[in-house]
């Protein structure tokens, strides 16, 4: 299997190929031209569902199966005892992991597989560095926004948004619906960022979550009193014209031709190379980061590799409520902190703290009545006496978002910061981010 210290990322688009036969699937995929191939028996996993068995087994190619799926992938991790790769095919798409388990057997589980119904599934930046600077000159920057992603595709003058998780969410936001004077006569898909700016025009994540769950009749009028906007980076279709293969620069430009500017919508700024100025500016404006992409990078949907980078001003992750404490003082008799968690390779929603700060009077009395009681902790590691002994435990449905200053040597969160709820990502798709 997968040799020992081969840690070295294969460059995006390296093919894969899944084949049929009377045994069922075989998972192929490539390393330095060397196939390495997997067994499926149970099938292939399928977004937020359980690890299956993943079988090693000789090259899939052989005669007497037929094609099931091929496509191509971005190696994201290789190592001995765990591969993770994200898959752009015609079936099987999105981040996956394969990993063995002490007993020597291997299984599969889907990270961020799409889900049904929306148009694709966002491509995705790895956490990382600024490109060393000889290599500057290959690479445009953006900003990169707090707020919530959202595809946007417009067919015969109407609109559909869809967050990540793959959730239409066209009516929360129906400021948004008055579009850009360009888009008359024509369809288009793009990409961009939902956010509320504040007085001074930076986003506000914490004033979006007031949107982000109203779907009842107090939407148009939170709408006109405080309106989101949308930020646009990045053209994929235009008037039927898939623009996914195009290098990143060229998309850049015909989006930047077009003027796709009106109402509620912007297209945001780029910048060929200087990407330490950039990153100095978004520190200087109090923004988040910025987002590092290779100039002639393809648009891989749901894939999640080394052609987009973020480099992060403030260390973010999404977690997982899965119990409260109650509070004291001025708290006392309500929420004091959240314990919350986030998923392992396996699929296990593991234990990575408490948060007990950055909330808002409101925000406690928003999250009480989401809570859905529940008898056992659904963390899947054992917790501190000192974390159980008073704690409330819950359904595991709630996804929100946090700072902190660093992962300690046993995975949990270092002075964690409650920022907000949000609905953009499901509950299953949280996992370490950095």
């Amino acid at each position: 299997m997968p040799a020992r210290g081969s840690a070295r990322r294969t460059p995006a688009g390296d093919p894969f190929a899944v084949s049929e036969g009377a045994a069922g699937l075989v998972l192929r995929l490539e390393r330095d031209g060397v196939p390495w191939c997997w067994a499926l028996p149970e099938g292939p996993p399928t977004g937020r569902g359980p690890a299956l068995a993943a079988v090693p087994t000789t090259d899939g190619t052989v005669p007497g199966v037929r094609p099931w799926d091929s496509g191509r992938c971005a190696v994201e991790e290789w190592r001995e005892d765990r591969v993770v790769v994200a898959l752009a095919g015609r079936r099987l798409r999105g981040r996956h992991v394969l990993f063995r388990e002490r007993d020597g057997g291997w299984w599969v589980r889907a990270l961020d597989a799409p889900v049904e119904g929306a148009p694709l599934v966002p491509m995705l930046a790895t956490a990382g560095e600024l490109p060393p600077p000889g290599q500057d000159d290959a690479w445009g920057y953006e900003f990169k926004w707090d707020g919530v992603r959202a595809i946007s595709v417009v067919e015969a003058g109407t609109l559909a948004l869809w967050a990540r998780s793959g959730t239409d969410i066209t009516d929360r936001y129906p400021e948004l619906e008055r579009l850009p004077e360009v888009l008359s006569g024509h369809d288009a898909i793009v990409d961009g960022e939902v956010v509320a700016l504040d007085a001074r025009g930076r986003p506000d994540f914490g004033a979006l979550q007031g949107r982000m769950h109203r779907t009842g009749p107090e939407v148009r009028r939170m709408a006109a009193a405080a309106p989101v906007t949308y930020l646009v980076f990045d053209l994929l279709e235009w008037d039927g014209e898939s623009l996914l293969g195009l290098p990143y620069a060229q998309r850049r430009d015909r989006l930047e031709t077009l003027g796709l500017a009106g109402g509620r919508w912007v297209p945001t700024p780029w910048f060929r190379g200087g990407g330490a100025a950039v990153l100095a500016a978004s520190r200087d404006n109090g923004l988040e980061g910025i987002v590092a992409k290779r100039l002639d990078a393809p648009y891989r949907p749901g894939l999640r590799g080394p052609d987009w980078r973020k480099v992060k001003n403030v260390r973010t992750q999404a977690v997982v409520v899965g119990g409260w404490r109650p509070g004291r003082g001025r708290r006392a008799g309500g929420v004091g902190s959240l314990l919350v968690g986030v998923h392992d390779d396996a699929g296990r929603l593991v234990y990575a703290g408490h948060v007990g700060t950055g909330f808002t009077a409101a925000a406690l009395e928003e999250l009480e009545p989401l809570f859905t009681p529940a008898d056992a902790p659904p963390f899947a590691d054992a917790l501190p006496r000192e974390v159980t002994r008073d704690a409330h435990w819950v359904a595991p449905e709630l996804v929100g978002e946090v700072a902190f200053a660093a992962w300690t040597a046993d995975g949990r969160m270092r002075h964690p910061s409650w920022r907000g709820l949000r609905d953009d990502l499901l509950p299953e798709d949280v996992v370490e981010e950095w």
